[in-house]
């Protein structure tokens, strides 16, 4: 049984990451300052700081968790081996835009918050290096269904196709119906958008090939 003493920390530790999760969501991660944090936790901002390092220390604790959660579904879509490339490819979308709408109002603090670059070598954080993973993941299937070994025009696809599924999300971002409802009604359409731009791609293939 844990102590009263323990069951105040972890109670305080709670409090900090719903006020830090609150604050990033409505204002944004850059905007908000630790003592905003302390305030709204009801805690000096020297407690912070007993719990976590900084400011991207509460950033990653509130954002793998999900993270790991969507990377290992899209792990396990990209390694089925029954289904197509371009039936993977629907899928992970799915997945993806359905999960950023469940979290919507987090989704620009787990995708966006200090984030590099998707063509960094190396990322310091941690929640970096899961962000590029899951996007070398979704890049590994884009591969798969074209046949491509041009890396710099691999990689400007994927930025493509990640910019559609992007924009998906900012058109549906204040949805009126229910989640389940959107992708049952819409699903058709994602999954068109994704056969358009794999024909659109290898189109330019053809067209980069005969030059």
């Amino acid at each position: 049984m844990k102590s009263r003493q323990e069951q105040r920390s972890e109670e305080t530790k709670e409090q900090i990451l719903k006020a830090a999760g609150t604050l990033f969501a409505k204002k944004g991660f850059d905007s908000v300052s630790i003592r905003e944090i302390a305030k709204d936790a009801g805690c000096s901002h020297t407690t912070i700081y007993l719990y976590f390092k900084d400011k991207e220390a509460l950033l990653q604790e509130l954002s793998m968790p999900a993270l790991e959660k969507l990377h290992e579904q899209l792990k396990v879509v990209a390694h089925m081996a029954t289904v197509s490339a371009e039936d993977k490819l629907k899928r992970i979308s799915h997945e993806y835009i359905q999960f950023c709408l469940e979290n919507r109002s987090m989704y620009d603090v787990f995708f966006n918050a200090k984030s590099t670059r998707v063509d960094e070598v190396e990322a310091l954080l941690e929640i970096n290096k899961l962000r590029l993973e899951t996007f070398a993941l979704m890049k590994q299937v884009l591969q798969d269904c074209l046949s491509i070994s041009n890396n710099e025009l691999l990689l400007n696809f994927s930025r493509i196709y990640y910019y559609h599924l992007n924009g998906i999300l900012s058109t549906y971002s204040y949805l009126h119906e229910p989640i389940t409802e959107l992708m049952k009604r819409l699903t058709p359409t994602f999954d068109l958008t994704v056969e358009v731009l794999i024909l659109g791609f290898k189109e330019k293939i053809r067209k980069k090939g005969n030059e």
